[in-house]
């Protein structure tokens, strides 16, 4: 029994502790009863969570409902399944869906679900003001009740037999709209109403208009009367009068305006009429205006008026529009088919029209100032009427022109154009001036001035120059013509050069000729040489009418070595600067004589002052050359006796043998005389046996002892 009660237990325990296992197979969202609801209608949002188990156990779910990305319900339930509940959709409710789903620790969403709440609630209309004048503005608000902007908002307004008229607002903040519509000229009884738009998924829903709302309009002041006397047609010269008048409900800032085509003749303010006269013309005829206006609010009358004319405008006529001065101008002035009128005669100008004569005809003799525009005035009735104008030219004869160069000297550079003017003295505008390049007319120029200028831009170098203009106007004397101008061509300075004589080196103390020269330039020319140094030298300058010049300078010192230029100018204000040249000062020929005299002679005594010693020391050296030769040989025969005569190996001094061998020598050499001392001296080597000075047997050695042997010096000396 205890092993039975054993065996139930630990079955037990493990049922208990076998681990609880899950996952999620999806998570599904849907909307009741639809995904279109009808506004108004109810609405439910269901998550629901679909999940395995490895065992029946319970487990907690955290629900979360969305919109648009915006949290709408958190729900906690053991179901797994939890409601959004909408009792009355509204368009509020369209949008995007989505739930999720959480338990212990795992998270699963659903996918997107669109819900469209079609329909619109019915919007509001507010009017700020039943009765209006006309003229003030009618304020209303439109509400869409229950709606979430943005919004569009239509208004219109309504009146009998008229299209409504329509305004457009758009509202992203708030759902309702105010706007105002002005009252005009003939509106009565008015009616409002207004709609309301909104954008779904790039479609436009439209709501059911709203309530019409009814405004009475009130006048001011009723349309103005306009009354015309005698009538509204009329004959020149009468008077005509106008009246205009109206029936105002208060009187506050009440204006009445006369008006002719547009132009204001007469106003009054705070009164309710107004009256205006004049005498009759034919400019009086046209439309005419009687305006009231108060506020916004304007009312108009409209008259035509027609005036006959009673005479027509006046013409006048001249014998010459254009003549000569001192010439006679008569000036005459008619009405067709009228004569009984006051004529004038007047000429215009700026500070007023100047009155010549009060008759039909005016006559005078023109002078250059009757230039001028003039016209007539007829009067009848008080009625004046003006002439169109006539403009009458006077002409002054043109004098001889005169023609110049701006700058006043009769010249031009080659390649730079060349500035005339043609100038006169007299004569009246316009003017035509000709310019001529010899008898080749090359411009004409019209100018309401006394000159004209000309630029002729083609100089060549072999232009011969003669320049003249002509001038004419309408006088009757007819074309003046100038003196011919005589323009020099000034060619500019080209391929200038530098050169020299001697040309290079030259010599300290002499002349030397520099030419400056160039192949193209007019005459005079400025010729001007320099000498490069830090600041440049100007060593010669001179103006020549010939295309070279030549410098000589008398002596030139070291100090002229160095780089020489020259530059070449004219009137063509061009300058020209040659190549540079090198010149070298070197010594003058009797300046290196002198320098060879001063150090040559000093070391031609040196070199002889040397020879006379060597000759000396050469002299000296004899006597105890020959000395050494007759030593020698006299040891050599004393050597030969002593090995002749002992043999035993004693030996004498043999100083007596080399005294005689030295006056052997000296006695032959005295024999020999004159012809010894010039004979040829050679040397030789003899081997001399020396003497051991403790008598020991003679050792040989060679030492070498110089023996002068004299030449002769022909064949003669050689026989004796």
């Amino acid at each position: 029994m205890y092993l039975a009660l054993l065996v139930i237990f630990l079955q037990c325990s493990e049922i208990c502790t076998q681990e609880r296992v899950f996952t999620f197979n999806a998570v599904h969202i849907k909307v009741q009863p639809s995904n279109k609801v009808k506004n108004g209608a109810p609405m439910s949002i269901i998550c629901r969570a679909d999940i395995s188990k490895s065992t029946n156990f319970n487990l907690q779910h955290n629900i979360t409902i969305f919109k648009d990305g915006k949290l709408v319900l958190m729900s906690v339930s053991g179901k797994g399944e939890a409601r959004y509940e909408v009792p009355m959709a509204r368009s509020s409710h369209t949008g995007d869906y989505h739930c999720a789903v959480e338990a212990d620790g795992k998270k699963r969403s659903s996918d997107s679900l669109h819900v469209w709440v079609t329909g619109m609630t019915k919007p509001i209309l507010i009017a700020e003001r039943k009765e209006v004048f006309e003229g003030e503005v009618v304020k209303l608000r439109c509400e869409l009740p229950e709606e979430v902007p943005p919004l569009h908002f239509i208004f219109r307004k309504m009146k009998m037999n008229s299209t409504p008229k329509e305004k457009h607002q758009f509202e992203s903040q708030r759902n309702f709209s105010v706007i105002e519509f002005p009252v005009e000229e003939g509106d009565n009884i008015l009616q409002f109403d207004c709609f309301g738009k909104r954008n779904v998924k790039f479609e436009f829903e439209t709501s059911e208009p709203s309530n019409r709302t009814l405004i009475t309009v009130k006048e001011p002041f009723i349309k103005p009367t306009l009354r015309i006397k005698p009538s509204s047609n009329i004959t020149e010269g009468k008077e005509i009068q106008f009246e205009c008048s109206t029936v105002v409900a208060k009187m506050h800032d009440i204006e009445i305006i006369l008006l002719r085509n547009k132009t204001i003749l007469s106003s009054v303010r705070d009164q309710t009429t107004l009256k205006y006269s004049a005498v009759a013309t034919l400019e009086d005829s046209g439309e005419y205006l009687c305006k009231v206006e108060e506020g916004k609010a304007s009312k108009t009358t409209r008259r035509n008026v027609v005036v006959a004319e009673l005479f027509p405008k006046p013409i006048l006529t001249a014998s010459m529009n254009k003549l000569d001065e001192n010439k006679e101008l008569t000036l005459s002035c008619s009405i067709k088919d009228f004569q009984n009128a006051s004529f004038s005669i007047l000429r215009r100008n700026s500070n007023g029209d100047i009155l010549l004569r009060k008759s039909r005809n005016f006559t005078t003799r023109a002078n250059v100032n009757d230039t001028g525009s003039y016209i007539c005035k007829a009067e009848v009735n008080r009625i004046v009427k003006e002439s169109k104008p006539v403009m009458i030219q006077v002409y002054a004869p043109v004098s001889m022109p005169n023609i110049s160069v701006p700058n006043g000297l009769p010249e031009v550079v080659l390649g730079r154009p060349l500035k005339l003017t043609c100038c006169l003295i007299m004569g009246t505008p316009p003017i035509t001036f000709t310019f001529y390049k010899g008898n080749k007319a090359k411009k004409e120029v019209v100018t309401n001035n006394t000159h004209a200028v000309f630029l002729d831009e083609d100089i060549k170098q072999n232009d011969k120059g003669q320049y003249k203009c002509s001038a004419r106007n309408h006088h009757s004397s007819g074309m003046k013509t100038s003196k011919i101008l005589n323009i020099t061509v000034i060619v500019p300075i080209r391929n200038i050069s530098l050169g020299s004589i001697p040309y290079g080196e030259v010599e300290d103390g002499s002349e030397t000729a520099f030419l400056c020269s160039v192949k193209e330039g007019s005459w005079p020319i400025l010729f001007r040489i320099f000498r490069k140094t830090d600041r440049d030298v100007l060593l010669f300058e001179r103006n020549e009418y010939a295309d070279r010049v030549m410098w000589q300078k008398k002596e030139m010192s070291r100090q002229d070595t160095g780089m020489y230029y020259c530059i070449a100018s004219n009137r063509a204000n061009v300058s020209a600067k040659s190549h540079p040249i090198a010149i070298n000062v070197i010594l003058a020929s009797w300046q290196k004589g002198v320098i060879t005299a001063f150090v040559l002679i000093p070391i031609a005594g040196v070199v002889i002052l040397a020879v006379w010693w060597f000759w000396c020391k050469k002299k000296n050296a004899k006597g105890p050359s020959m000395e050494m030769s007759r030593s020698a040989l006299a040891t050599n025969s004393t050597s030969e006796k002593l090995s002749r005569q002992h043999n035993d190996g004693d030996y004498y001094s043999g100083s007596g043998y080399i005294e005689d061998g030295e006056n052997h020598m000296k006695s032959a050499d005295e024999n020999k005389g004159p012809d010894l001392e010039s004979a040829e001296v050679e040397y030789t080597e003899v081997e001399v046996s020396t003497l051991d000075p403790r008598r020991a047997p003679a050792q040989k050695g060679t030492e070498t002892v110089y023996s002068e042997i004299r030449k002769a010096n022909n064949e003669n000396t050689r026989a004796s």
